[in-house]
């Protein structure tokens, strides 16, 4: 219904209704981001990431603060999950969130923002003092209508926040990110340590900050790196968690915060929902991540691939970038031995004929079990000592979408982890 409503409505009429809304609730609730430093992080991946990091190092250095993201909503020590299946909720939901936050006296609220949320003007009359900027890679490219018209909604946080720019300078896209001014720009990365930030000359800025990374060892159960004299050690998988922890840090000294506490607060992450989540260590590997898009998806694989890969491999979601299905088939077929494709929040889409699509990248390794429990089953009974078990698409996601707006209730974590007792009790 929501579709067809899209498509009968005239685009700047619905520009206009958004706008409105958006208005209206920040009146309803008092403009409550006036009273707060609001951070707002944008990118494809890991931007969940970087808002949990974000929130810890906050709290490390003794301020109240409060956080909005796909994974959960928290105001100081209260947190609850985001139940709503929406990274970005509406504009009623946000408002009211940074007005309890300011009731509860947080100084800072970090907020995830999507570009389906932009194009919404779910961000507008929300004063941000901070835009972070972790990485672009293809994805919602048919709602956009293309990928430039997809980094230009992601640009629109930028030029809304202008006091302090937090960039990936590694990124190819960072360029269009440098362009927008701000009155401090903070950029990060570890390709190349040693250069200095090109930035175009109309806009060159005395208080650029830089943070590299250098010398960074990915270990079995942890990620080691170093910004300057200061080590850090944290309890994350995968090289791309050392980009995210780099934009938190660069969160927290742009706040006046120091790197000892940085790193001290980083370290007491244990892992992140859903995220490169272990539910089992031995005698096989069994994780949950969220990864639903190609470059991700590879990265999770690259990281695990020193044992055996047995994965199930979600859907890719009904209704929108059809063009990714067989193209993360393939990248599962090229690195794992065994490759179980199942079904995962197909929407109004026939769920088989999505399955289908990614298979048809996978090949001959493809195994079809549309029955998600069935899947993650197959795949840890399948699982021998030194293996690793990995469920990708869904992270910590509580539902499973289907026809006509239903939702399952649902949890790979907990599926995995009956599955695994059941195996162990056998």
């Amino acid at each position: 219904m929501k579709n067809l409503i899209r498509k009968l409505i005239p685009k700047f009429l619905l520009k206009s209704y958004h706008y409105k809304l958006a208005l209206l609730g920040a009146v309803f609730y008092g403009f409550p981001s006036r009273k707060l430093k609001v951070i707002g992080v944008t990118g494809t991946k890991g931007k969940s990431t970087v808002v949990e990091m974000a929130s810890k190092i906050l709290e490390e250095a003794g301020f109240k603060t409060a956080s909005m993201s796909s994974m959960k909503f928290k105001i100081g020590r209260k947190e609850e999950p985001n139940m709503l299946k929406m990274t970005m909720p509406g504009r009623f939901k946000i408002q009211k969130f940074l007005r309890q936050a300011v009731k509860f006296g947080c100084k800072y609220a970090i907020i995830e923002v999507t570009s389906e949320g932009v194009e919404q003007c779910r961000h507008k009359f929300i004063n941000f003092d901070t835009a972070v900027f972790n990485n672009l890679r293809p994805e919602h490219i048919e709602s956009h209508r293309g990928f430039e018209n997809y980094r230009n909604a992601k640009l629109k946080l930028f030029k809304s926040a202008r006091n302090i720019h937090i960039i990936n300078n590694d990124d190819e896209n960072a360029k269009y990110f440098l362009e927008i001014p701000a009155k401090e720009k903070w950029v990060y990365g570890f390709k190349n340590p040693n250069a200095k930030v090109q930035m175009p000359n109309q806009i060159q800025n005395p208080n650029a900050k830089t943070i590299f990374a250098e010398n960074i060892e990915s270990k079995e159960d942890n990620l080691l790196f170093q910004i300057q004299d200061t080590k850090f050690q944290i309890h994350l998988l995968g090289e791309f968690n050392v980009y995210n922890a780099l934009a938190t840090i660069c969160i927290g000294m742009s706040q006046g915060i120091s790197l000892k506490t940085c790193r001290k607060a980083l370290e007491k992450i244990k892992m992140i929902p859903g995220r490169m989540e272990v539910v089992l260590e031995k005698p096989f590997k069994v994780i949950v991540d969220y990864a639903h898009i190609p470059d991700a998806l590879e990265q999770v694989y690259k990281t695990l691939n020193k044992n055996p890969l047995i994965c199930v491999l979600g859907s890719c979601g009904g209704g929108r970038d059809k063009w990714k299905r067989k193209v993360m088939g393939e990248i599962a077929g090229r690195y794992c031995k065994e490759v179980i494709i199942t079904n995962e929040d197909p929407y109004d889409e026939n769920p088989m004929e999505i399955v289908n699509q990614v298979a048809e990248g996978a090949g001959q390794k493809a195994q079809k079990i549309l029955d998600r429990k069935e899947a993650i089953k197959k795949a840890i009974d399948s699982a021998k000592p030194g293996d690793t078990v990995i469920i990708t698409g869904k992270g910590s996601e509580p539902w499973m979408c289907g026809k006509n707006g239903k939702k399952i209730p649902w949890s790979d974590k907990k599926i995995a982890k009956d599955e695994i007792l059941a195996k162990i009790s056998k």
